[in-house]
């Protein structure tokens, strides 16, 4: 910035209003490989509030700063310790805030168009900022641009601070701040007492690593939404069941079990396998999984990659607290051939992905962490081999809970951070009850094949 579509206003230093007590807090073995990925970029649209922006930029200000003294790590910087340790040092540095205009772009500009629009990159900060960088740079930067007729506010947080889990707690905190909650509801857990805090040392080029993979490479980036009639009728597909949608869904028991399944509905059923159903989002998962690899036109023995990150907190024993700061998130791989997942059905692929998060317990976690103790390096984000897909994100964040004062955001979406060929990002929809927005990245190609893929666009919301 500036921009061709985004003109700078004016950028300060917001600091905490509270002097932070926090000693300094290790990286651990689920945040040091963060360290080459680009800082987060997730925000969210909303209608003009019913006030002066100017009243609005100052009102953002004073919350920041008074959410901030509940998160004094966003606040600090990396510091690397002579042995070779990075820790946040909780040194009330500051972040970034930047006011912003675009005043020429409407909220039908961000949200009705087929591909997101490119002037939505430039809606967030710290564009492709590596995360070491929070050695140097801040580790949170807000940015609020004006719009026609909404406001955009967007948020870059190092990766090496937090994962999702922690980003959408400090999203909803600064929220409930701004409306005024003078008593946050979600306060976040800093202890590093667990296995993931290591005495295992990172070692690190001298100016810091690099992103792996090809940051400027031609992609299309595309939200393909599905509704809950959609999802519920593509997991009773999964999961060899009958739905019953006589005018209306047949909806006959309320589910207890608790899973990565953002619904909470049974369906009328004739199953074979009733003790291994497969979670809806493992069902939209096997489908991506299937569409891609069909675009991607691979001959039968090319080994293709799917990736899901599993939230390690519940999985652990003893448990983290749901809202332990920072990152305990590993990245699962699922490998099969293209022919296998295409000569099998949906809920063959559905079932491998299943099988390898319900093995995802305590101990596979713990083994991730010894692997990684053993040869300690960088996240390899990616599509090194051009047959993978890595799924981030997650339909059960809160995105939606980001109420400042004046209503819930129109929509929520992401900046250019960590985005290549195959990367997919989960949402839950704006309604709730079950519908998911996938943000997905793929190649010109390879977007054109799913678009005209029948499998996958039969779910699709509107097709």
């Amino acid at each position: 910035m500036p921009s061709a579509a985004v003109t700078l206003h004016s950028k300060c230093t917001i600091f905490p209003s509270q002097k932070s007590c926090l000693p300094d807090l290790k990286l651990s073995v689920s945040d040091l490989p963060m360290l080459s990925v680009h800082y987060i970029q997730k925000g969210a649209l909303f209608t003009r509030p019913p006030f002066p922006i100017a009243h609005l930029i100052s009102l953002l200000k004073l919350s920041l700063s008074q959410t901030l003294s509940h998160f004094p790590p966003l606040a600090g910087r990396f510091v690397t310790d002579p042995n070779g340790y990075v820790y946040i040092s909780c040194n009330d540095a500051g972040v970034d805030f930047i006011h912003a205009t675009a005043t020429h772009i409407f909220i039908r500009d961000v949200i009705g168009s087929i591909d997101v629009p490119h002037h939505v990159k430039e809606f967030f900060p710290f564009d492709r900022t590596v995360s070491y960088r929070g050695h140097f740079s801040p580790l949170l930067a807000v940015q609020v641009t004006e719009l026609a007729n909404g406001v955009f506010i967007g948020c870059a947080v190092n990766h090496s601070v937090t994962d999702g889990t922690s980003f959408w707690n400090f999203f909803n905190t600064f929220a409930e701040v701004s409306r005024g909650v003078k008593r946050i509801t979600r306060q976040p857990d800093f202890t590093r007492n667990s296995i993931l805090i290591s005495n295992v040392v990172l070692k690190l080029p001298a100016n810091g690593p690099k992103v792996t993979f090809a940051s400027d490479a031609p992609l299309r980036e595309r939200i393909f939404s599905f509704n809950r009639e959609s999802i519920l009728r593509l997991k009773a597909k999964t999961n060899n069941q009958k739905l019953n949608l006589d005018g209306e869904l047949n909806i006959i028991e309320l589910m207890t079990k608790q899973s990565n399944d953002p619904l909470t509905i049974k369906i009328e059923t004739e199953t074979i396998n009733p003790t291994a159903e497969i979670s809806s989002f493992q069902s939209l998962c096997a489908l991506v999984w299937r569409a891609a690899t069909r675009a991607r036109k691979f001959p039968s023995s090319k080994m293709t990659t799917f990736r899901m990150a599993v939230n390690c907190r519940h999985r652990l024993q003893p448990k983290l607290n749901p809202l332990y700061f920072g990152n305990a998130i590993q990245s699962i791989p699922t490998y099969a051939s293209a022919g296998d997942v295409l000569s099998n059905d949906l809920h063959w692929c559905a079932e491998q992905l299943n099988k390898n998060v319900k093995a995802h317990d305590d101990v596979m976690v713990k083994k991730f962490v010894e692997d990684w103790e053993k040869d300690p390096r960088c996240f390899p984000l990616g599509n090194f081999d051009g047959a993978m897909l890595t799924m981030g994100s997650s339909p059960r964040f809160p995105m939606y809970d980001n109420d400042f004062g004046w209503g819930r955001p129109v929509s929520v979406r992401s900046g250019r951070a960590n985005k290549f060929d195959g990367k997919i990002s989960a949402f839950p929809g704006r309604e709730g009850g079950g519908i998911v927005d996938l943000e997905v990245v793929l190649s010109p190609v390879t977007m054109e094949g799913l678009e005209s893929d029948e499998e996958f666009m039969q779910y699709v919301s509107g097709y």
